[in-house]
Formats: C-alpha cells, sequence, structure tokens
C-alpha cells in the first residue's frame, strides 16, 4: 500500500498499519472507500484533498452515458457484467 498524498510505502503486519493510517470514506451510493496516508501527510492534513470518483460511460441504445446517471437496476446489472480477455 502507498501513502495517497506522497505515494510513501505504508508498512502493514498482520493488521497493523506501522507508519500510516486508513481512513475510511463513505460515497454517496453508500459504497466505502479505504484510503490509506503515511504519518507525515496525516499529521500535515487528515482530511482527504483532490479526491474524485472517476465517471464510468457505457453505452446505453447507441449513446454514450454516464452510470451514475442509470437507474438502479440498470446500474446493477452493469455492476454484474464480466469482461473477457480475447
Amino acid at each position: 500500500m502507498f501513502c495517497y498524498d506522497c505515494k510513501k510505502e505504508i508498512i502493514i503486519e498482520g493488521e497493523e498499519i506501522k507508519n500510516g493510517k486508513l481512513l475510511k470514506y463513505s460515497l454517496p451510493n453508500g459504497e466505502e472507500r479505504m484510503i490509506y496516508k503515511c504519518d507525515d501527510c496525516f499529521n500535515k492534513d487528515k482530511a482527504l484533498r483532490n479526491y474524485q470518483e472517476t465517471e464510468v460511460y457505457s453505452r446505453v441504445v447507441g449513446y454514450l452515458r454516464p452510470v451514475s446517471q442509470w437507474n438502479e437496476g440498470k446500474q446493477q446489472e452493469f455492476k454484474d457484467r464480466k469482461t473477457f480477455k480475447i
């Protein structure tokens, strides 16, 4: 694992984080994101800055639309899709 801010390696032994903190963030859709920050960056600023969720687009009936704007059923259908390498 690496620090979100400075990319310094975070050392984890078992369940103990030696030189950093694990920050949990709840997204509007109910999901949680786990972000690591080293002790130096955490002491400077405890908040997560410059975090932006990636906008995912997919095709629906010939039009590219953001998946976040789909209804709940279509979003679940998108999550259930499997990708294949040819």
